[in-house]
C-alpha cells in the first residue's frame, strides 16, 4: 500500500486542507462505480490541431482571485462542493474553488491512486467535471462544430494517455463523445473502444438540455455503437441539471434530496425507449441515485402490465421489469433502509460507489462505511456488491493474489 505523503503545495492553515490520514485497514475489495476527476490546467495543451489550439479551454485567473475555465466565450468554474475531499467541513463552499484549495488527488492521477490506497479502494470509474458537463455536453454545444469535436477527442486522448494508461488496473477507461452529431459520436465511441475504453458517459435525460429525447431515432447510431463495442452507458444524476424546484426553495439541499427522483425518471425513460429491449447486450448503469427507488419501479412496471393495462410487452413478449433487470445496473453509497429490497433490485446488478471527491463522498473512511452498511450481508452478496458486479460489468481486472486489495476476492 502507498506510503502516506505530504503534497508540496499543501497549506492547511490557509486553504483548509487537512493532513493526509493514515491508510485505512482493507477489509473488502472495493470497486467504486462513481467517482470524479477534476480536469487539470494544461490538459488540452498540444492536443488539438494547430489552427484550433489557441481556442482550446484554458484556466485563467479572475480579478477576484478565482481560477476558472474559459471556452467558446463562456466561463465555467469548479463548484466548491465538487472537490471538498480532505477539507475541513467548515470550509466546504459553493463558490469557485482554486486548484491549490483542492486535494491533489482531484486532478493528479498519481495522487489519486495514493488516495485510493489510503481509502482502501481498488478500482474507480471517474466521471468528468464542470468544464465537460459530466457527459461532454459543454463541448458538444460549442459554436464551432469542428472545435467542439476536436476538444472532445482531446479530452479522451488526455484521459487515455495521462489518467488511465499509467494505472490501467486501477482506473476504468470511460470516455465522453460528441453529442452534436450522432454519426461523429458513434465514430468516437468506436475509436475509444478500439484502444480499450469500456464505458462512455451520456446525458441521463437529454431533452432537459435541449437535445433530442432518448425516444428519438437521432440516438440510433450512438446506441448501436455502444451495443456493438460492449461500451457501458453511464448515466450520472445531474448531467442534465438538478430537479425542477419552486422559487425560494433551498437549491442545494433540496436538489441533493431529489437525486433518487431524477434517477428513477431517467431510468424509466431509458427503459421505455426501445433501446434496452432492442439490444439484449446493451448495459446501462445509473450513478449517484442510490437503489431505494428501484424496487418501487419494478413493482410499478409489473402493475401497469398486469393490472392497470397501461403497459405493452416489448418485442418477444419481454416484460418491462425483465428488461430493467437485464440491461440496467445501479450504484449506491449506502441506502441502508432499503437493502431489504436488494433481491428485487437484483443482487447481481448492485454496485458500490465512494463519490470521491464530492460532498457525498466517503473518503477516507469508505472501508468503514461499507462495513457498517453491507458488512452484515452474506459473504457472496458482499463480494458481488463490493467488486464482482462492477468488475464483470466493466470487464475490469481485480487485484491479483498477494495484493493488499485482494482480501475480498474469491479465488
Amino acid at each position: 500500500m502507498a506510503d502516506t505523503i505530504r503534497l508540496h503545495w499543501r497549506k492547511s492553515e490557509t486553504h483548509g486542507l487537512e493532513d493526509d490520514p493514515e491508510p485505512r485497514p482493507i477489509r473488502y475489495t472495493l470497486f467504486s462505480t462513481d467517482d470524479h476527476l477534476v480536469e487539470p490546467p494544461g490538459m488540452f495543451d498540444g492536443r488539438l490541431p494547430t489552427h484550433l489550439q489557441d481556442l482550446a479551454p484554458k484556466v485563467v485567473e479572475t480579478e477576484e482571485g478565482h481560477e476558472v475555465w474559459r471556452f467558446d466565450g463562456q466561463t465555467f468554474f469548479q463548484v466548491g462542493l465538487n472537490a471538498v475531499v480532505g477539507r475541513k467541513r467548515e470550509d466546504w463552499k459553493v463558490e469557485p474553488t482554486r486548484f491549490d484549495e483542492m486535494r491533489a488527488g482531484c486532478y493528479d492521477v498519481d495522487a489519486r491512486i495514493r488516495d485510493m490506497d489510503i481509502n482502501g479502494v481498488w478500482a474507480s470509474v471517474n466521471f468528468p467535471s464542470q468544464i465537460t458537463g459530466f457527459c461532454g455536453r459543454v463541448f458538444s454545444r460549442c459554436s464551432d462544430p469542428e472545435l467542439g469535436l476536436a476538444v472532445t477527442r482531446a479530452w479522451n486522448d488526455w484521459f487515455h494517455d495521462e489518467w488511465f494508461s499509467k494505472y490501467p488496473d486501477r482506473i476504468v477507461p470511460m470516455g465522453i463523445t460528441y453529442l452534436a452529431d450522432p454519426e461523429e459520436a458513434a465514430k468516437e465511441i468506436h475509436r475509444n473502444a478500439a484502444r480499450g475504453f469500456t464505458a462512455v458517459t451520456l446525458p441521463e435525460m437529454p431533452h432537459r438540455i435541449g437535445m433530442e429525447p432518448i425516444f428519438s431515432e437521432w440516438w440510433d447510431p450512438i446506441i448501436a455503437a455502444c451495443a456493438e463495442t460492449g461500451t457501458v452507458v453511464c448515466l450520472h444524476v445531474g448531467s442534465t441539471g438538478v430537479a425542477d424546484m419552486p422559487p425560494g426553495s433551498p437549491m442545494v439541499p433540496l436538489g441533493a434530496t431529489l437525486f433518487g427522483q431524477l434517477a428513477l425518471s431517467a431510468c424509466a425513460e431509458w427503459l421505455w425507449s426501445r433501446y434496452p429491449a432492442q439490444y439484449a447486450d446493451l448495459k446501462i448503469i445509473m450513478s449517484e441515485g442510490g437503489i431505494g427507488w428501484v424496487a418501487m419501479l419494478h413493482d410499478r412496471l409489473e402493475n401497469i402490465v398486469e393490472r392497470s393495462g397501461y403497459g405493452e410487452y416489448f418485442p418477444g413478449k419481454l416484460r418491462p421489469a425483465e428488461v430493467l433487470h437485464r440491461n440496467f445496473w445501479f450504484s449506491t453509497i449506502d441506502d441502508p433502509s432499503t437493502l431489504s429490497t436488494r433481491h428485487t433490485v437484483g443482487i447481481d446488478h448492485i454496485t458500490f460507489e465512494s463519490d470521491y471527491p464530492h460532498g457525498d463522498g466517503t473518503w477516507p473512511d469508505t472501508q468503514q462505511v461499507f462495513a457498517d452498511v453491507f458488512g452484515g450481508l452474506p459473504a457472496d452478496e458482499i463480494a458481488k456488491i463490493s467488486h464482482e458486479n462492477a468488475a464483470a460489468l466493466f470487464r475490469h481486472p481485480l487485484p491479483p493474489p498477494g495484493n493488499p486489495h485482494a482480501i475480498g476476492v474469491r479465488q
